[in-house]
């Protein structure tokens, strides 16, 4: 899916944005709203965004995977020429084990994910900081025209700033270029 990224000024002017959205067939699921005045964004029963939008937990975990991954296999080689858990384990253990590491290395990289800002929307911080909002709408391709020419038309004070991928490639950096 494609992630269109639209900046605001007021709150009227999102509250409106979103029911217009939503009356074009997009779902909460796929329209949210970063802000400052989130007190203000739950008043109006409007979509905020989640810690899964606001910080890289998800790029962070799949970095940990991998690194866990390659960890696992070297500790579960090591473990099995050294048959550490005696001559008679069976294949399982060292499944176990290899799984265990694994998932320690993406538990862990989502930890560090989560201490730190999602890489996107620091791009905003500034304007979100300043009062703007900044609101990511979820689309399939053949929707982009239809989103498009709706917020020219309707709402011409919001500015296109970015459109994206919802797909999260873990060694990607905000300008697109792996890192």
């Amino acid at each position: 899916m494609k992630r269109m990224y639209y900046l605001t000024s007021n709150l009227d002017s999102t509250e409106q944005i979103s029911n217009d959205i939503h009356a074009a067939g997009i779902t909460d699921w796929h329209f949210h709203v970063l802000s400052k005045d989130e007190a203000g964004l739950d008043r109006r029963h409007i979509q905020g965004a989640n810690l899964f939008h606001k910080h890289d937990i998800i790029r962070y975990g799949e970095r940990g995977a991998l690194l866990g991954f390659c960890l696992a296999l070297l500790a579960t080689g090591c473990a099995v020429r050294a048959e550490i858990f005696g001559a008679g384990a069976g294949g399982f253990v060292y499944v176990a084990t290899f799984g265990l590491i694994t998932l320690f290395g993406a538990w862990l990289g989502g930890l560090m994910g989560l201490a730190s800002e999602n890489q996107t929307i620091a791009q905003f911080h500034a304007e979100i900081d300043s009062g703007k909002y900044l609101i990511l709408i979820d689309i399939r391709r053949d929707q982009e025209e239809a989103i498009r020419n709706l917020m020219a038309t309707r709402h011409p004070e919001a500015r296109l700033v970015q459109v994206g991928s919802t797909f999260i490639h873990p060694f990607q950096t905000a300008g697109g270029t792996p890192a």
